[in-house]
C-alpha cells in the first residue's frame, strides 16, 4: 500500500548499519554520531529554559533571539547581511531544512543537478517532488568536481543546482574553481542553488569552507542550509536552518510549516547562546577532529585499507576492491562478524552503482581509544572475500 512516490526508494543504509552494530556489539564507524557532546554551557542554556518554561510552541519561523544569533553567526564567518525577521528559518536539523527546500520549491519535472555520491534524504526528497535527478559524480581517488561533465548536465529543463560541501561522503571541499563553475553556470541558466553546509567549521590542513552565496551575483539564488549539530557536536538537537533571499526562505518554509511546523522550543535559546558565546568552539573541535582523522588514517593504512585524505566533514573513505569482495554492501554486512566494526558501503549513493561499487565511509567522530580499538581490529581481521 506504499504510495508511488515512496515507491522504490529503500530504508536507509544508517538505519540498517546502526542495527548491525546493536546486534553484534560492533564499534559503530559507520553513523556519523559523535561520542562527546558539546559545549557544556549550552546544555545548561538548555536546561535552564526547560525549567523556566520554554516549553510551548515557538514560532514557526523560530525564535527572534535564535535568528538573530543565525544571522550574526552568516555576517561574523561570512560577511553575509541578512535580514532575521524574513531571510532567516529555523528547521528541525538540516534534513528537514533540505526536505522543506525541495519540497517548497522543486515542481514535477524539474531537473535537479546533484553532486554524487550523494545523502540519501536527497534521492528521497527530489523522488517526492517528482524531480529529475542529473547526478555529477565525484570520483575516487580525489573526489574532484569535474567541470565538463557539470557543464554537460545542464539542459534546458535544469532549474537547481544542488550542492554539498564540505561533502558526505567524501570529505571534498569544493574549491575556488569549483564553486566558480557552478556560479556562472547559475547565472548563465537562470539556475537556484540549494546548498547543504553542515559541515561548514569542519576542514582541515588549512582548507577553507567558502559558501556559494559569498560568490557574486550569487546570494539572491542561493537557499544556504546548516545546523548547529555537526559544529557543536549535538547531533541529536536537531536544531537547522535555512538563510538566504527573503522569497527563497519563504518558500521552505511554506513547506517547513507542514512537516514540523516548529523545532525544540528549549533547545532553540541554547543554540542562539552558542552560536553568540562559543563562537570559537568549532574550529577547536576541526582541530581534534584532525587529529583523530589522522590516526584512522594512519589505523586503516596499517590494517590494508587505506583512506583518502579528507579536507572536510568527519569522514573518509577506502577502496575495498582488492579484497574480493562483489561489492561495499556485501564486504559491510560481512565486517562485523569478521572484525567487530561497522562501516558504510559509498554504493547506494550512487545512480551509477559501479562508480562506487567498492567504497566504504568510516568516521573518525568517535572518541581516541575507540579509534584505536577499531584500527586494532581491523589490523588483526582477515577481511578478504
Amino acid at each position: 500500500m506504499r504510495a508511488d512516490r515512496l515507491r522504490g526508494i529503500p530504508p536507509t543504509i544508517f538505519a540498517e548499519m546502526s542495527a548491525l552494530a546493536v546486534r553484534t556489539g560492533a564499534i559503530n564507524l559507520g553513523q556519523g554520531s559523535p561520542d562527546s557532546d558539546g559545549p557544556a554551557s549550552m546544555v545548561a542554556r538548555a536546561v535552564k529554559a526547560l525549567e523556566s518554561g520554554v516549553n510551548q510552541y515557538p514560532p514557526g519561523i523560530g525564535i527572534p533571539e535564535l535568528r538573530q544569533a543565525i544571522a550574526g553567526h552568516q555576517r561574523r564567518h561570512y560577511g553575509l547581511e541578512l535580514d532575521p525577521d524574513s531571510q532567516v528559518v529555523v528547521t528541525t536539523g538540516c534534513t528537514e531544512a533540505i526536505a522543506g527546500a525541495i519540497l517548497g520549491l522543486v515542481d514535477p519535472g524539474d531537473e535537479v543537478v546533484v553532486l554524487e555520491p550523494y545523502y540519501d534524504s536527497y534521492v528521497a526528497m527530489l523522488q517526492m517532488a517528482g524531480a529529475v535527478r542529473r547526478p555529477v559524480t565525484l570520483r575516487a581517488p580525489d573526489f574532484r568536481l569535474p567541470l565538463d561533465e557539470l557543464r554537460a548536465a545542464i539542459t534546458p529543463r535544469t532549474r537547481f543546482l544542488l550542492v554539498n560541501t564540505p561533502h558526505n561522503p567524501t570529505g571534498a571541499v569544493l574549491d575556488d574553481e569549483e564553486l566558480g563553475a557552478l556560479a556562472e553556470l547559475a547565472l548563465e541558466h537562470d539556475l537556484i542553488a540549494i546548498t547543504d553546509e553542515v559541515y561548514e567549521h569542519l576542514t582541515f590542513d588549512g582548507v577553507r569552507h567558502r559558501p556559494l552565496a559569498t560568490l557574486p551575483g550569487m546570494f539572491d539564488r542561493t537557499l544556504t542550509l546548516s545546523s548547529v549539530g555537526k559544529s557543536y557536536s549535538m547531533t541529536g538537537w536537531k536544531v537547522g536552518w535555512g538563510t538566504g533571499p527573503a522569497e527563497l526562505v519563504a518558500d521552505l518554509l511554506a513547506a517547513k510549516q507542514w512537516l514540523s511546523f516548529t523545532s525544540g522550543a528549549p533547545l532553540q535559546p541554547a543554540v542562539a547562546f552558542g552560536l553568540d558565546q562559543e563562537p570559537d568552539w568549532p574550529a577547536a573541535l576541526a582541530a581534534d577532529l584532525q587529529r583523530r582523522r589522522d590516526l584512522l588514517l594512519d589505523g586503516l593504512a596499517a590494517a590494508g585499507l587505506p583512506g583518502h585524505r579528507s579536507e572536510g566533514s568527519y569522514f573518509t573513505i577506502s577502496d575495498v576492491s582488492h579484497l574480493g569482495w562483489p561489492d561495499s554492501v556485501a564486504f559491510c554486512r560481512a565486517l562485523p562478524e569478521r572484525a567487530g566494526v561497522v562501516a558504510i558501503p559509498i554504493q547506494p549513493f550512487y545512480d551509477d552503482p559501479d562508480a562506487g561499487r567498492h567504497l566504504v565511509r568510516w568516521t573518525f567522530c568517535k572518541d581516541e581509544p575507540v579509534l584505536v580499538d577499531a584500527v586494532r581490529r581491523l589490523a588483526e581481521a582477515d577481511l578478504r572475500a
